[in-house]
């Protein structure tokens, strides 16, 4: 449900984040600590982290069942199981 519909239920909180969704924003925390620029998707669905050069956004998933991270048409893929090594492998991806 939106928070709209929530508020007009009696409700004031926005509904819980889904397990992929947290996976993503423990994601962006690490990468924002590299200083790459991502911003969630608004159903906690993908990532879209920015391009330094081109402009062109990357977008990450979960995928595989909750197990990984996934990019570039999930071609590229690390275990959320390691978080810090996922947000250096993206940026790195970004980057060369």
């Amino acid at each position: 449900m939106n928070s709209i519909i929530m508020k007009a239920m009696g409700g004031d909180m926005d509904p819980p984040v889904p397990d992929e969704g947290r996976k993503l924003l423990a994601l962006r925390e690490h990468l924002t600590k590299l200083g790459v620029r991502a911003k969630m998707r608004e159903n906690y669905s993908a990532l879209m982290v920015h391009h330094p050069e081109n402009g062109l956004p990357v977008w990450v998933f979960v995928g595989y069942g909750g197990a990984y991270y996934s990019w570039q048409s999930a071609e590229k893929r690390h275990p959320v199981s390691d978080v810090v090594g996922a947000a250096r492998e993206l940026a790195d991806y970004l980057y060369r």
